[in-house]
């Protein structure tokens, strides 16, 4: 398929299925015209593309996380032992930026309870 399917398909747009290229996270085949040919199977790469950036990981670390990607009865998990450390790292990083927003969320409502609205002065 070329890349204007595989957009449709995946729900992505171009522009990011081009940089997910540049960024060698896909490998897709070149026709001697020079148009992009994918497999069905990147449809699925893809969507793990996007499922790993939406948890916060940079394309450097997905580069590495994807190949080690499995499919299982439960869902997808990892075939690499070596980056099971790795993602635990980096959910712990995560939790820890969600309890620094949340304080700072609190502090800004105790702040905005505190104060008049705007509508009463």
């Amino acid at each position: 398929m070329r890349i204007g399917e595989l957009s449709r398909r995946s729900e992505v747009s171009i522009r990011s299925l081009r940089y997910y290229e540049e960024q060698r996270l896909l490998h897709p085949t070149r026709l001697p015209s020079g148009y992009r040919v994918y497999d069905d199977a990147d449809v699925i790469r893809v969507q793990r593309i996007q499922a790993l950036l939406e948890a916060g990981l940079s394309t450097r670390k997905i580069e590495h996380i994807l190949p080690c990607l499995a499919q299982h009865a439960d869902g997808v998990a990892l075939a690499c032992s070596d980056l099971y450390g790795q993602l635990v790292v980096e959910r712990d990083e995560l939790l820890a930026r969600i309890d620094t927003l949340r304080t700072s969320v609190e502090a800004l409502e105790a702040v905005i309870s505190a104060s008049p609205s705007p509508d009463a002065v």
